[in-house]
């Protein structure tokens, strides 16, 4: 494992915008509305609100509903305004949002899991929903007629969910710090390798689908770059962040990663460098067409920011518009 280097803070940093402070409980997941100045949220305490920004620049919320038991994450589709949350007791309900962002229609209810749902994504092109829980089990579903396709049973609940739409590549990290890649078809999914080079769980994954590359975040404090494409077993590790990795996302026009951490700290690294090669290491394969070996690196920030609070910070809401 490479040493663990702390960069010192640049005199470059995001600039806030704005700031929506109107939560009872923790935020599970946020995302902007793209071509609109608007932000979904879903809550831990039950409610899933659309906000819109008024002409006196505050956010407002458009929508409030208020689900059964707690939201604990979700995936929204702009070209369908389709919204896929996420529950508590292991159910992902779907909603149509109207053209104009005020009201928000209930679609389907799909009885997916038994344990707390950890991940879902909605795959457009494919009309699957893609859905992970704490149950241990990784599941989707035909989003046309609601009939569940296929499971795969993991060695840890799963924590991250990727996907690839040309290969039909499932990349799914749990929480034994493993990544898995699955290949999906209709109705059943074969392994087609598996990988570890965490310390601690993979909590968050990033998928850039030009450059065939994951990136994998842990609760070790550290950010992987896997170059799945380039067939060679290279492996980029980042270091930092002080805390546990908690959302990551990859800007492909600018080749810029964004990643945040529990201690509030949000970090972008310029992917668009040449790298340094450090001795190799092995990594847990089953075939070599993917993943034979792993190089890493070091890699500094381009910019870094942490936020400020009185009391020790929450585990940030990081809501990139790329």
């Amino acid at each position: 494992m490479a040493a663990e280097i702390q960069p010192q803070p640049q005199a470059r940093k995001p600039c806030l915008l704005s700031k929506i402070e109107a939560f009872q409980d923790v935020v599970s997941s946020a995302v902007i509305i793209p071509k609109e100045d608007g932000v979904i949220s879903v809550s831990e305490d039950r409610t899933i609100r659309v906000w819109l920004k008024r002409d006196s620049g505050q956010y407002w919320p458009s929508v409030h509903h208020t689900m059964s038991s707690p939201s604990s994450c979700m995936s929204f589709n702009p070209e369908t305004r389709r919204l896929s949350v996420g529950m508590d007791t292991g159910s992902i309900c779907e909603f149509i949002l109207s053209e104009d962002y005020n009201k928000m229609t209930p679609a389907r209810t799909y009885q997916a899991h038994q344990g707390r749902v950890t991940v879902v994504l909605f795959v457009l092109e494919m009309e699957w929903l893609l859905s992970t829980s704490q149950d241990k089990n990784f599941t989707w579903h035909c989003s046309e007629s609601g009939q569940q396709l296929g499971t795969y049973r993991t060695a840890a609940w799963v924590s991250g969910l990727q996907f690839d739409v040309e290969t039909r590549h499932a990349f799914v990290g749990d929480q034994s710090g493993q990544v898995t890649i699955l290949k999906l078809e209709q109705d059943n999914c074969s392994l087609v390798t598996t990988f570890k080079g965490h310390t601690g769980n993979v909590t968050a994954l990033c998928w850039d689908p030009a450059q065939r590359v994951l990136f994998s975040g842990s609760s070790d404090h550290s950010i992987i770059m896997w170059d799945i494409g380039g067939r060679k077993g290279t492996a980029i590790e980042l270091q930092g962040h002080n805390d546990r990795i908690q959302g990551l996302c990859y800007a492909s026009h600018t080749r810029q990663l964004i990643s945040c951490s529990s201690d509030g700290g949000i970090v972008i690294w310029n992917m668009d460098v040449t790298r340094q090669e450090q001795p190799t290491r092995e990594a847990h394969t089953r075939t070599h067409s993917i993943v034979t070996s792993a190089r890493r690196d070091v890699v500094f920030p381009s910019i870094h920011h942490q936020a400020t609070a009185a009391a020790p910070p929450p585990p940030p809401l990081a809501v990139c518009n790329i």
